[in-house]
């Protein structure tokens, strides 16, 4: 049985499950392939897929694994190979959005350096990768290993920035295009008032193409939603349900402050979007988005 380790790491990792499902379609694997996902949307015939399971559950499939194929985390590296499994590691690349930068490559570099895995990176080579396993012969892991400690000690102290902003990423890019459909609605409202469009008539028509602006953006660069055809459609819909619901506020607090308290359209178009764009932050993250 072939083990295959995602990790917990927050983003998709779904180019090695493709390589590895190719490599089944061909023939090249023939075992038994189990895939513990993580945050990887990935749908396949060919491999048992879960996405989290218990550390128990886990430490039982790693005894039986005759081969783990695992990404570039040190836990999931060290997990194996400490109980004498042959390893292939292959380092999540930040130019896919797979990481908020490249420190697996060092990691895997390491470990293969001292002859502990086999380094996957290039998936391109992953045939070859997997037909070296049958021949490979891992050194005996030492869990105090001072060279492989203190490069990633230096790597983790060099990037510091990297993980300020992969920390921070997710909030600071959803302000982002947060401004921007605000932008959106706010221009779409502003010309279609200068043609003398009714006030609702034209809320309705800059919060529907605002919506769709911040769908796709929010799915893409935001939140990195990777599912296939069935979650996408079950996702999206949730989407526009959880926006029909900030529809009513925004539609609400328009009547307020302009027919109310006899605010100016545009400044009170302006109120209303921030009051907006942080309910649909957390119905987002909470419910359409959620990992």
């Amino acid at each position: 049985m072939i083990l295959v380790t995602l990790g917990t790491q927050d983003k998709s990792f779904k180019r090695l499950l493709k390589e590895i499902d190719k490599l089944i379609e061909k023939g090249i694997i023939k075992e038994e392939v189990i895939v513990q996902a993580g945050y990887t949307e990935y749908y396949s015939n060919n491999m048992k897929i879960f996405d989290l399971i218990s550390r128990e559950e886990m430490d039982r499939l790693i005894d039986k694994a005759n081969l783990i194929i695992t990404h570039g985390g040190v836990g999931s590296i060290i997990g194996a190979i400490s109980k004498k499994k042959k390893v292939i590691a292959v380092a999540r690349l930040s130019k896919y959005d797979e990481h908020t930068n490249d420190h697996q490559l060092q990691i895997v570099k390491e470990f293969s350096d001292m002859n502990y895995i086999i380094d996957g990176t290039d998936l391109d080579n992953l045939e070859d990768n997997y037909k070296k396993v049958f021949d490979f012969k891992p050194a005996t892991y030492k869990s105090d290993n001072s060279r492989m400690i203190s490069t990633i000690t230096d790597y983790i102290d060099n990037n510091t920035k990297d993980k300020m902003f992969g920390k921070y990423r997710e909030i600071v890019m959803y302000i982002i295009f947060g401004v921007l459909t605000t932008l959106v609605n706010i221009i779409t409202f502003y010309v279609l008032d200068l043609l003398g469009v009714n006030v609702y008539i034209n809320n309705t028509i800059a919060w529907i193409l605002s919506v769709l602006f911040a769908y796709l953006t929010n799915r893409k660069y935001v939140f990195n939603s990777d599912k296939g055809n069935k979650g996408f459609i079950k996702e999206m819909g949730f989407f526009f349900l959880f926006r029909i619901f900030s529809y009513g506020i925004d539609m609400f607090t328009m009547f307020v402050m302009v027919d109310i308290l006899n605010i100016g359209k545009l400044l009170s178009k302006v109120v209303d979007n921030v009051i907006v764009i942080i309910i649909n932050y957390f119905t987002s993250k909470l419910f359409v988005f959620k990992k």
